[in-house]
């Protein structure tokens, strides 16, 4: 069952960088600007998207999406644009209906616009510049009026750079930008859980819930990186749900992957962490001190961030190119958040011993 779609005030607790881009999507669609919504797959742009329109004026007409990469590129410019009676061969008897049309006084969603075809891109373009559509076969325009909200989990502006998406549609599409947060980045993940456990358990408030969910369990769901987002989140939540044989959702009743990473990191990281202990204790103490993964670890809990790579890096031994997948990082970005947060490779810290530093 699809979970119903939220209002927009819904969509986030406390984390404070979702309510900043939910003031500026409302401020977006009450001045009629085209949005455009990025983010990785499972963030929830469709949802983003719905809660706008229903916030906007517009919400008594229609909300009218299409995902253009589900289409058969033949297909895309009929769906968008409709046609005539007699456009071409197979189509309806009395013509159809293009999704503009559809959305004309509403809203239209187009997802994964990065995936248009080019030459789309072009009616696209004059479409939104003269405000009329001319379906196919037709022989006069059809003016519309309507809110465009797109959504992408591409960087448009690479495409921009690389040519396979056009500048000036990109700079029409681009007015008010909003880049939603990945799953790992938000600070609200528990008040995710609960909601999306209320929507499994019916008739339970968020506190009730959560206490139907052992600490173990909570903290894994809490620490794992979530490369598949909100939508892996409930997609895992409805497992357990689904298998738990009590009343309290346990780690085992995690999918197999949630759980296998969690036992992993737990003997992973105590074994790991005795081991430097130890070495750090056998260390002689001299300048300039060094910061090393013990040191970090001991920081305050508040540094997050730090806290879930050192566990990822824990979890895989130091494997960058396995910590960086768990992170939801490419290899690259994971060593510039090394440098970033002062988190030397483990390698370094082993130097750092042999020539008798402090680690």
């Amino acid at each position: 069952m699809r979970p119903e779609y939220l209002a927009i005030d819904a969509l986030c607790g406390t984390d404070a960088r979702m309510r900043d881009l939910l003031t500026r999507g409302k401020r977006f669609v009450d001045r009629g600007l085209p949005v455009l919504i990025l983010g990785e797959t499972g963030t929830g742009k469709e949802f983003l998207a719905r809660a706008l329109h229903e916030y906007s004026e517009r919400r008594a007409q229609a909300f009218v999406a299409i995902n253009t990469a589900s289409l058969p590129e033949h297909l895309v410019e009929s769906e968008l644009f409709g046609y005539q009676r007699g456009a071409f061969s197979g189509a309806l008897p009395g013509g159809m209906k293009g999704k503009l049309q559809q959305a004309d006084g509403g809203t239209l969603f187009l997802d994964e616009i990065g995936d248009m075809p080019h030459a789309l891109q072009t009616r696209l373009l004059r479409v939104l510049s003269e405000r009329e559509v001319t379906p196919l076969g037709a022989s006069h325009a059809v003016p519309v009026d309507v809110q465009l909200i797109c959504a992408t989990h591409q960087d448009l502006a690479s495409a921009v750079a690389r040519g396979t998406f056009r500048e000036d549609l990109y700079y029409r599409i681009a007015v008010g930008v909003l880049t939603l947060p990945t799953l790992r980045e938000r600070d609200d993940k528990r008040e995710l859980i609960a909601r999306m456990l209320c929507d499994e358990w019916p008739g339970l408030h968020e506190d009730q819930v959560l206490a139907r969910v052992s600490p173990d369990a909570l903290s894994c769901l809490l620490r794992h990186a979530w490369p598949g987002n909100l939508r892996q989140l409930r997609a895992a939540l409805r497992y357990a749900c689904a298998v738990m044989s009590g009343n309290l959702l346990c780690t085992d009743d995690l999918p197999p992957e949630l759980a296998t990473s969690s036992h992993a990191w737990m003997s992973g990281n105590d074994t790991f962490m005795e081991q430097r202990s130890h070495d750090v204790s056998n260390a002689v103490v001299s300048a300039p001190r060094v910061q090393t993964v013990e040191t970090i670890a001991q920081m305050p809990r508040h540094d997050s961030e730090r806290e879930r790579i050192l566990q990822a890096l824990a979890q895989h031994r130091w494997n960058i190119s396995a910590a960086a997948r768990t992170l939801g990082f490419c290899r690259a970005s994971l060593y510039r958040k090394l440098k970033q947060l002062s988190i030397p490779h483990v390698r370094d810290c082993g130097d750092a011993l042999s020539a008798g530093h402090f680690a």
